[in-house]
């Protein structure tokens, strides 16, 4: 990506020109400049009959009005349709033209273009599988100074495990060069900003969520385990890996697996003291060394099983014949997830509870990027600023798409509210420890090589877990693997 830089350039430039004709500089959720109608007049006191008439200055008027002019179509890249059923859900203003409605009385095609502000916006989506996202984005990105009105992209969403190779790069626009200031965002988590802050320290992109998470657990499964299915004693139980064995031991004596190897993954992933790549050299951490470890030796009791996240065998768990105590997510895992509205589903029955688990961590999230030559830099900077400050849209999302939003006062106001209560979790109110792992999420570890470090070594020690190979092999296979996906790193 590096050839975008000189190609941006001139993009760049034309972009802040562009913003200072809209008056995009100043903070705040400001009115676009086209949506101003009252002209200042000319002058403050009439020119005298004898005065000589001026030159042909008037005939330039219609060239500054072109300056403040945005294009006709906001072009927005995204891999699935979470973000667009919250912009068509929840943006006010926001016309979907597919009016067709899901049995929740949501828009069922949310990716179909729709309207705003006199705006044509356009969904372009690319799923996730085999990197086909980011290979688009890339190709988008690095055509994007040779692109030209309608063909433009103006938003692109990118996840953690990947933003920093966008937040580096020039194809990404600053908030700052957008208009949108440190005071604007001041209600947002700490963390949320850290994964899209450049190597100069630019902010470049935004938030709706907060993806604090924690250990979701079967209650009906709690009550024959534990003889509770209270939070506070559930998590007495599984408050360190040491109390989770003792109490996976126990489930595994009433006839239950605790869940997948591949769900505790991200707490152990998030806990680590020091980053995936060190000096050129690979590093697996002792935390991802107690994970091998610990779902080693829980897979060989029978306590743990090897499912593949998103998997059939997986997605049993959902049921209550599926016989799994827990898994671990979010809180956009509730009802992405969960089945919730199946018939028969844990969910639907209000049969899962919500703690903290034995470490806090961060799963996913979805930040909102500006695409470096946008025409659309004020549509652009109001849809962040509405879809990432505005409380009332915040609370809104919280509360219908039970989502853990961006907001500290917002997740406040829903601990301390019926508001915040959740059907699908018993009616259990799960805000207070959401906010409370937003606050302590460390990201000093993150780094560029997460991705594809954090896939790898899953693979790779599933051979090892199913007895296919012994753990050497497996940790070797996982170097390799590595180093050839970054060339110039070894171990």
């Amino acid at each position: 990506m590096k050839k975008r830089l000189l190609a941006l350039t001139m993009a760049s430039i034309m972009t802040v020109g562009c913003l200072t004709a809209c008056g995009g500089s100043e903070a705040g959720n400001e009115t676009p400049a086209s949506s101003t109608t009252e002209e200042t007049p000319a002058a403050t006191t009439e020119t005298p009959a004898t005065t000589e008439e001026p030159a042909e200055e008037p005939a330039e008027e219609p060239a500054e009005a072109t300056a403040t002019q945005e294009g006709s179509v906001l072009n927005i890249y995204v891999w699935n349709t979470e973000f667009a059923s919250r912009v068509t859900e929840h943006l006010p203003g926001y016309e979907c033209s597919d009016a067709t409605l899901d049995e929740n009385g949501n828009h069922a095609n949310p990716t179909a273009d729709g309207t705003w502000n006199g705006i044509t916006v356009k969904w372009h989506v690319t799923a996730n599988e085999g990197n086909a996202y980011q290979d688009n984005l890339d190709s988008v990105l690095d055509n994007q100074a040779s692109a030209s009105g309608d063909d433009l992209a103006d938003i692109f969403l990118v996840e953690a495990d990947y933003a920093l190779k966008y937040v580096d790069d020039p194809g990404s626009m600053t908030m700052a060069d957008l208009g949108i200031t440190d005071a604007d965002l001041a209600d947002q988590y700490q963390y949320t900003k850290d994964v899209v802050t450049d190597a100069n320290g630019n902010l470049k992109g935004a938030s709706w969520q907060a993806c604090s998470a924690g250990l979701i657990y079967n209650r009906e499964a709690a009550k024959e385990i534990l003889g509770t299915d209270d939070p506070a004693e559930v998590q007495k139980a599984v408050s360190s890996w040491a109390k989770y064995n003792e109490t996976a031991a126990a489930a595994k004596e009433k006839g239950y697996v605790m869940c997948s190897v591949a769900d505790t993954f991200r707490t152990y992933s998030n806990n680590v003291s020091g980053k995936w790549v060190q000096d050129d050299m690979i590093v697996i951490d002792p935390n991802i060394m107690q994970w091998i470890d610990d779902s080693k030796a829980l897979a060989e009791s029978g306590a743990e099983n090897t499912n593949d996240l998103w998997g059939d065998d997986w997605a049993k768990g959902k049921l209550p014949e599926g016989k799994t105590f827990c898994y671990f997510g979010p809180a956009w895992f509730f009802n992405f997830c969960l089945d919730y509205g199946a018939e028969g589903t844990i969910a639907t029955n209000g049969g899962w509870g919500f703690c903290e688990g034995p470490q806090g961590y961060f799963w996913g999230g979805t930040w909102i990027c500006a695409a470096t030559g946008t025409d659309n830099p004020t549509a652009v900077k109001d849809l962040i600023l509405t879809m990432t400050t505005d409380k009332a849209v915040l609370k809104e999302i919280a509360v219908k798409d039970s989502d853990c939003v961006n907001s500290k006062s917002v997740l406040a106001d829903l601990a301390n509210s019926a508001d915040g209560n959740i059907a699908l979790l018993g009616g259990q109110n799960p805000y207070a420890q959401l906010a409370a792992g937003a606050e302590n999420v460390d990201l000093s570890n993150l780094s560029a090589y997460d991705q594809g470090c954090n896939e790898e070594i899953q693979k790779q020690m599933k051979d090892y877990f199913t007895g296919n190979v012994d753990k050497e092999t497996a940790l070797n296979n996982f170097y390799t693997a590595v180093e050839e996906k970054y060339p110039g790193l070894s171990h």
